[in-house]
């Protein structure tokens, strides 16, 4: 399956040059011409997949190794899956993984600056309903690129004009599109730490049940290796895996920084709780090789009061002071009564003795 790069981005929302949006669907693509309003408009789907000359192969996306200075020649595959021809935009530029760990590539009104660069490929591709187009593309490495792993992508994208909520006309590009990755050789170091680590312990106001130690900080890629951030953490005698089963593993590009947490379950507050961090990122590389990462940590100690248990104990304190000193008032209050009827006891005898 091919890697989809979902992105739109809204144009020119003045209703005032709505015919030179038209004007411009018309010379890129002619089923376009007739589209005055939504419901006029066809259901366009396509689709971007690595190729060879010949169509689509099996690659996911377009990963090579290169030299400084090198050149390669290579393809992509165009699919118009709609019932209507469709002329495509065709756009390289760089590419970088978001905070939610999904792949892009740099907006239209940002100029790339790094692999985008390398890419040659024409500006667009005529693609006829139901069909598929293979577009030669070659990317060309600069003497002077860094050794290690640079991130691009190339997309093939749509216009469409859609009604705002004021009512004013909306140019709307929607694109798709595939990762192309570029290991330079060269030196390639394997480098992460962990940094801006914060802690927190939440205790549980049920002083029989243990609680959590919630975990922030920021993963910070050293090297020019791309990673994946993933490690273990440990307070009070329990640890925990992250990423949690079912969260999306973040993908780290040499220079990335991404902010992690995770949390720790049944922590006993124990006043001070070292707290510890272990990063042993999976290093991602071209060939497949499972290269080796020297695991990173950090530590810090986390101030845990027990108020649920001191509170337990102050008021099993009280009862056990109050049962007590309720003993000794009513050993006071017997002795006191003995004392008073072996005193009346002798006045008696006294008088009785006198007689």
């Amino acid at each position: 399956m091919p890697q989809h790069i979902p992105h739109v981005r809204a144009r020119w929302r003045l209703a005032a040059i709505v015919g030179a949006i038209l004007a411009m669907f018309f010379v890129a693509s002619p089923a376009f011409a007739a589209a005055n309003d939504d419901s006029a408009e066809p259901d366009i789907r396509w689709s971007v997949a690595p190729a060879d000359a010949d169509g689509p192969d099996a690659r996911t996306s377009i990963e090579r190794t290169l030299d400084p200075g090198e050149s390669v020649d290579d393809f992509i595959a165009v699919r118009n899956m709609s019932t209507e021809n469709v002329t495509f935009d065709l756009t390289a530029a760089d590419g970088f993984f978001t905070r939610t760990g999904r792949f892009d590539i740099l907006p239209g009104d940002r100029d790339s600056v790094a692999a985008g660069t390398w890419i040659t490929i024409a500006d667009s591709v005529a693609v006829p309903a139901g069909q598929t187009v293979v577009v030669p593309f070659t990317m060309q490495v600069p003497e002077q690129a860094e050794p290690g792993d640079h991130a691009a992508g190339i997309t093939a994208s749509v216009l469409s004009v859609q009604s705002a909520d004021d009512g004013t006309a909306v140019g709307v590009e929607s694109r798709v599109g595939l990762k192309v990755l570029t290991r330079v050789t060269g030196q390639i170091i394997s480098a992460a730490e962990v940094q801006e680590f914060v802690a927190e312990y939440i205790p549980s106001w049920n002083p029989f049940r243990p609680g959590q130690m919630t975990v922030e900080f920021d993963v910070v890629n050293d090297g020019n290796t791309r990673l994946v951030a993933s490690g273990t953490v440990e307070a009070g005698g329990q640890s925990a895996d992250y990423p949690a089963a079912g969260e999306i593993q973040q993908q780290l590009l040499p220079g990335d920084e991404r902010t992690l947490t995770a949390a720790v379950d049944n922590v006993w507050p124990t006043f001070l709780i070292p707290t510890t961090v272990t990063l042993d990122a999976e290093v991602l590389t071209v060939d497949g090789a499972t290269p080796e990462f020297q695991p990173v940590t950090a530590q810090v100690v986390v101030w845990a009061v027990p108020w649920p248990q001191l509170v337990l104990l102050s008021g099993a304190g009280l009862v056990v002071g109050a049962l007590l000193w309720g003993r000794v008032r009513s050993r006071r209050r017997v002795s006191s009564l003995i004392e008073e009827a072996r005193a009346a006891g002798r006045r008696e005898a006294s008088e009785g003795g006198s007689r």
